[in-house]
């Protein structure tokens, strides 16, 4: 069989797979599985990349009847049972698309280049890089409105994603940063937040999302209910209630399915993601299903379950309990059961909010419970480890120590200082 994908819902099944009689192959254009929730922390200089993600085969090294192939799948072919892939191509007798989302921009992809989103590692250390390069130019700048644009940050989307990188951004500008430049006050920057909605956290309880957008405010967060956004430019966003001047601007409005789901005859909502049956297959196909973000199905009260880690993980084990069972002879569960293990996120220091069953938590509770849960659900032992002795030197100390710029800068090219440095450096290297 073979699973598209090694995110959460992709990884829990093949683990779920270990000892069935099945041959598992997972594919995937990374090599690592990256946890998404902490993605933010990256992007915001608090975690490195490496922090976050494991590579696959590492993942997997124990598991007999598991193999990894590195390769962007390009096509399924269901009528033929194959799928085809930058490596060639290969047949299933079950394939599980767990193929993930990406950045939604409403008809407007143009906006991308401007205006970033956050999905992947590669996403991450680039808009860290923007947001770092941004201090830079601004302590560089003796053009006031210029240096106005630079420290300016507008995010848009009031979701988590959204609200989880307003509260680290107000906090790198404000603590981390704020003795490091001579020239501008990190503290000073703006940070806008952009939501088109009538609060924050809207699939919270109402009272946390009233939390959230007082704790937002509390760390100097400016933030625009109700605004939608019409343009996006190099400098600057239109919004329904004017422009906002700003060199960086993140997107964390809305997700969409991958292409992949669009390989297939199948039904799609609005999003692009397949309508299963209640087991997770696809309408049509007795042997492929789709789970995590590249499905819609409904929960127990009729709404489309949530586009969290919690629901891809308990797809994942079922359909592998699905499969296990059908090549044994058995007979396999009639429908997926979704368990609410509760929903939270984090604002900023000492500053969170939960939903724990009937329990609403919010503050220095929510957010301890809110550090070891995640920490509890990074993959690898010595993430965990590192994660949690970062997050307490950063907790004493304010210091974020992922602050480097690396990579090309999109304002000046490669950071070379001039040719004769590029040339010494090419004949180093040749050496």
């Amino acid at each position: 069989m073979v699973i598209v994908g090694a995110g959460f819902g992709g990884l829990q099944a093949a683990r779920s797979l270990r000892r069935a009689p099945v041959e598992v192959l997972v594919i995937d254009r990374q090599n690592h599985h990256l946890f998404q929730p902490l993605l933010y922390q990256v992007a915001t200089a608090g975690l490195s990349p490496a922090d976050i993600a494991v590579p696959i085969r590492r993942l997997l090294r124990g598991q007999e009847n598991a193999e990894v192939l590195m390769a962007e799948v390009r096509e399924v072919d269901a009528q033929q049972s194959i799928v085809r892939h930058s490596m060639g191509e290969v047949r299933y007798d079950y394939l599980v698309l767990a193929t993930g989302v990406r950045h939604a921009y409403f008809g407007n992809d143009a906006w991308e280049a401007d205006a970033p989103g956050l999905k992947t590692l590669d996403d991450a250390v680039a808009i860290r890089r923007k947001v770092l390069v941004a201090f830079e130019r601004a302590e560089a700048s003796t053009d006031p409105s210029e240096r106005a644009g630079w420290l300016t940050f507008v995010i848009v989307g009031g979701g988590a994603t959204g609200v989880e990188l307003a509260g680290s951004l107000a906090e790198l500008s404000r603590r981390a940063l704020s003795w490091d430049f001579r020239r501008i006050d990190p503290a000073a920057a703006r940070i806008v937040l952009i939501e088109a909605g009538d609060r924050v956290m809207a699939s919270f309880d109402p009272k946390l999302s009233r939390f959230t957008l007082e704790a937002l405010e509390s760390l100097g967060v400016e933030t625009r209910l109700g605004a939608k956004v019409i343009d996006v430019h190099p400098d600057g966003v239109e919004t329904t209630e004017g422009r906002i001047e700003a060199r960086t601007v993140i997107w964390a409005a809305g997700v969409q399915a991958t292409r992949a789901t669009g390989w297939l005859d199948a039904p799609r909502d609005r999003a692009g993601r397949i309508r299963v049956l209640p087991d997770c297959r696809v309408p049509r196909q007795e042997n492929l299903f789709a789970i995590g973000d590249a499905m819609t199905l409904g929960g127990s009260e009729g709404e489309p379950l949530p586009g969290v880690a919690q629901v891809a993980m308990q797809q994942g084990k079922f359909v592998a309990g699905v499969i296990a069972r059908e090549v044994r002879g058995q007979r396999p569960a009639e429908a997926f059961r979704y368990k609410d293990k509760g929903n939270m996120a984090t604002i900023g220091r000492r500053l969170a909010i939960a939903e724990l069953g009937s329990l609403r938590l919010k503050g220095a509770l929510a957010w301890l419970i809110w550090v070891f849960v995640h920490i509890w659900y990074l993959i690898d032992f010595q993430n965990r480890v590192l994660v949690f002795l970062k997050w307490i030197w950063a907790y004493a100390t304010f210091h974020r120590g992922a602050r480097l710029i690396t990579g090309v800068d999109a304002e000046r090219g490669p950071n070379l200082s001039n040719p004769q440095d590029e040339g010494s450096s090419r004949r180093s290297n040749s050496n």
